[in-house]
């Protein structure tokens, strides 16, 4: 029937994907979400591979958390909100539950490669290269954007070389976030300022290589929602909060008021070229808007969280998501 849209998520996510969902019923569209994390303890999968057919195979088959079949030949469109792992009992041996949780990874993957005929926002592949963070810098310069100057080093001796370099204004952050949600993580580690007796005794780098990065002064801080061309703009007033200004994420609450905003048709221009660079229909956009009014990019999230623009600007991004995925 190809006429169902597939949500991927975990069990923890829910106003954005209900947003979605409700948009795609407007449209007259089907849509299921299926947890990711529910597999494989709550969900059961089949792929039937057989050369004696025409096309070498028969459609896959998820039996979902809730008892629901999807085939993999209904669905038109996956939405790849979030991909989570799995979920297993800690009783079990860890090298065992290590063993059964890539496994299952690695049939999900299966059963996703089985839906190539269908509209994914965003493609896999394309998710995956545009994660790599050094990446995105080198494409964002490409497409014409400021980027901070920027080191990742496991080398004590060259972030101190950099540090002078940029004259102390440094912050350090990680090349991938421990959190990939709007829920706490066990560990998070924010962007932060570096002092010059941080540099001192620096070597644990030898175990964790850092991004390290000119720090840059801010007016404001954006989170731009990409999808399919229309940017979706959120700002924060930086000058609000000392710990703000570093990362807006250790503001108060009460500091942290999001104000729609637009940003000049050359940035625009320059983001929509940057995203296309990357292959990405959706990505979540941070970039800092300068006290003199100059755009920084920062960095863009394949799977960044947008439900906080929609929920205090109005902005109608849960509909252009729906948009992307039933356009041809």
């Amino acid at each position: 029937m190809n006429d169902l849209v597939l949500i991927l998520t975990h069990t923890a996510d829910h106003y954005t994907v209900d947003r979605v969902a409700a948009a795609l019923a407007t449209r007259g569209v089907r849509s299921f979400r299926f947890d990711t994390d529910s597999f494989p303890l709550e969900a059961r999968a089949s792929i039937h591979i057989d050369s004696s057919r025409p096309d070498s195979s028969g459609p896959a088959e998820l039996l979902t958390h809730k008892g629901v079949t999807i085939r993999s030949d209904e669905v038109r469109a996956v939405w790849a909100r979030k991909l989570w792992a799995p979920s297993f009992d800690q009783a079990l041996d860890p090298e065992f539950r290590a063993m059964c949780s890539a496994e299952s990874a690695a049939m999900l993957q299966g059963f996703f490669a089985g839906l190539n005929h269908a509209r994914w926002v965003n493609d896999p592949a394309s998710d995956y290269k545009a994660e790599i963070k050094m990446r995105q810098l080198r494409t964002a310069i490409e497409a014409g954007l400021r980027v901070p100057k920027t080191l990742n080093t496991n080398d004590p001796e060259q972030a101190r070389v950099f540090y002078r370099e940029v004259g102390g204004a440094m912050v350090a952050k990680l090349l991938k976030p421990l959190s990939t949600s709007m829920g706490a993580a066990p560990v998070f580690m924010y962007t932060s300022e570096v002092a010059e007796e941080d540099l001192a005794d620096a070597e644990m780098l030898r175990h964790s290589p850092m991004v390290f990065q000119e720090r840059i002064d801010k007016a404001s801080e954006l989170r731009i929602a990409y999808v399919a061309g229309s940017l979706f703009v959120g700002a924060i007033d930086a000058a609000r909060s000392a710990r703000g200004q570093v990362d807006w994420r250790l503001a108060d609450p009460s500091e942290c008021v999001w104000q729609e905003q637009e940003v000049p048709d050359d940035i625009a221009s320059r983001l929509r070229d940057f995203m296309a660079r990357l292959g990405l229909i959706y990505g979540a956009i941070d970039m800092i808007r300068t006290p003199e009014g100059e755009y920084v990019f920062l960095e863009v999230n394949p799977a960044g969280e947008w439900g906080m623009l929609e929920k205090n600007l109005g902005l109608p991004i849960s509909e252009a998501i729906a948009e992307a995925l039933v356009s041809k």
